[in-house]
């Protein structure tokens, strides 16, 4: 699988989230929105609709446009979850700088989307972090909702972790929401992940908390991590070195491999979507690989 969307007219698809949903698999992600884009470096950004029957070969069908009040510089960096029949996007605001929040909206259809009358619905509160919220994950736990989310330092410069739970009855309506830390849950450390840690991924398997997650800014380059928890809150990484590394040279993921999304199917395999490029960023793809479980902990599939 090497997948770009060429609605834009020209390969760009990142951000990627994915689910099972009406027997289908269904995949959101960020695309430059080709309605508003003049210029290809002209980042006006949307998110875009694409199904499949085998995780490999994907076909657009739509998109989502941003609506015309905090969500009008763009819209980018979906996260998806089926609940009750219905899917759940969670997505954040782009082009605000340290005002990008998250917003929430819901679908029956998986393409017609309805949003949250509160939108936005979180963003992280403490002189720790500037208020940025962006990158959203959820995941379900004792009938809550889990959100992970990277935010930034008060200075603006180094990418970090923050995460917030609501009921699972709630709405997933602003005031719901109850953050889940007083620093960060998880920030740069290692030389590797240089300044930023973003892009965090979950999965709650072999009842603890996995999370995949970007270090390093794009390009930088951006490869990919693993953390573990008990309580989705407290952080130890599995590694000192990436779990997912970027490509070497000449290779379509050179210059990163970033931007996770951990995916769990109803048969109880796993997968990791990711993005890459090796233009610096000129062109993105999304691809997808397996995640294989030893002793209760992640490895990848190797060939």
């Amino acid at each position: 699988m090497k997948f770009a969307s060429k609605l834009s007219g020209h390969e760009f698809a990142k951000d990627p989230a994915v689910v099972k949903f009406k027997d289908k698999y269904w995949m959101y992600y960020t695309i430059i929105d080709d309605a508003r884009n003049k210029e290809p470096n002209d980042y006006y950004l949307a998110i875009g609709i694409a199904v499949s029957k085998d995780l490999n070969n994907w076909q657009e069908i739509g998109k989502i446009s941003p609506s015309p009040d905090h969500e009008n510089n763009g819209i980018a960096a979906p996260a998806a979850i089926v609940i009750d029949n219905v899917i759940h996007l969670f997505y954040q605001t782009y082009g605000n700088a340290a005002n990008d929040a998250i917003c929430h909206a819901t679908s029956i259809d998986g393409v017609n989307f309805n949003r949250n009358a509160t939108n936005p619905i979180w963003n992280p509160a403490g002189d720790w972090n500037n208020g940025r919220a962006i990158d959203a994950d959820v995941v379900i736990h004792n009938d809550k909702l889990f959100l992970y989310v990277a935010s930034r330092d008060p200075s603006g410069t180094i990418q970090l972790l923050s995460g917030a739970s609501a009921p699972l009855n709630s709405g997933f309506v602003r005031s719901a929401w109850i953050q889940l830390c007083d620093e960060p849950i998880l920030k740069p450390e290692l030389d590797w992940e240089q300044k930023c840690i973003e892009a965090p991924a979950v999965l709650h398997k072999y009842d603890k908390f996995f999370m995949f997650y970007a270090g390093a800014y794009n390009n930088c380059p951006q490869q990919i991590g693993c953390a573990v928890s008990n309580d989705g809150v407290k952080w130890e990484r599995l590694s000192q070195e990436p779990f997912l590394p970027c490509g070497k040279a000449g290779e379509w993921n050179s210059s990163e491999s970033g931007h996770p999304y951990i995916f769990e199917d109803h048969d109880g395999r796993t997968y990791l979507f990711y993005q890459g490029n090796n233009d610096m960023g000129k062109t993105w793809y999304l691809t997808q690989t397996e995640v294989l479980w030893e002793n209760g902990f992640p490895k990848l599939q190797t060939v």
